[in-house]
């Protein structure tokens, strides 16, 4: 999948179909809504008050990890994921960029129309 250089931070930054579609999840979207609320949390802790099992917390961190939207923090023996708000940066400003083109294109439209 193509990256993009995050100059902000000096590593490369998903590519923005990774964030949504990690975002296209259900289960994604309930543990980012976990994740969000400021606490790191152990697989444990996620899984906790869940019907999931630990391998599918885990396969899905995984997804998210991968599009940057949470990271692992090594705390002893155990890893515990925290939320990366920069990625919903990244999308909204990859959401701005598109709503941009369409506006450019609608007013290209609507110019022509009127003419």
């Amino acid at each position: 999948m193509p990256t993009r250089t995050d100059a902000a931070r000096g590593q490369a930054a998903p590519h923005p179909a990774l964030l949504f579609s990690a975002l296209g999840d259900e289960t994604r979207l309930w543990l980012v809504e976990r994740l969000a609320a400021g606490q790191p949390r152990s697989i444990a802790e996620l899984t906790d008050g869940s019907q999931l099992t630990r391998q599918a917390i885990t396969k899905h961190l995984r997804v998210l990890q991968d599009a940057g939207m949470v990271r692992s923090v090594r705390t002893g023996r155990e890893s515990r994921f925290e939320f990366e708000p920069a990625s919903l940066a990244q999308a909204q400003a990859y959401l701005q960029q598109v709503s941009a083109q369409w506006d450019r294109t609608l007013a290209r439209l609507k110019a022509f129309v009127e003419d």
